[in-house]
């Protein structure tokens, strides 16, 4: 039977889920990607509390890439007013190409170590 693309990245969100937990000393950098937007959260899953979180869609970028490496900037300035510097990147069953390598590469750039 064949898989919807939803279902596969779901599946492949589940295998990365089970492997990457953030504390409180490295939350996990969620990341969701639609087609018009980015949204990524800071979260602490010991204590099931989101830290910070950052749409691209207010962020300045004629293209969608641009958007998310601005986004990341602002993420990696809510996330260092919080003393946060090392996260664990969950890049929520999408490919680690585009839009999401941009965004992950932007937030090490910006002070994020992961």
């Amino acid at each position: 039977m064949a898989m919807t693309k939803q279902e596969n990245r779901t599946r492949r969100h589940r295998r990365v889920r089970a492997k990457v937990i953030g504390t409180s000393e490295r939350p996990r950098l969620s990341v969701y990607k639609s087609n018009t937007r980015l949204i990524a959260q800071l979260i602490d899953d010991a204590k099931g509390v989101t830290l910070a979180a950052i749409s691209s869609a207010g962020e300045k970028g004629k293209t969608p890439r641009e958007r998310a490496e601005a986004a990341a900037g602002t993420l990696a300035g809510l996330a260092n007013t919080k003393s946060i510097k090392a996260v664990v990147f969950d890049r929520g069953g999408f490919r680690y190409q585009g839009t999401i390598k941009a965004f992950a590469d932007a937030a090490r750039k910006a002070g994020l170590e992961f």
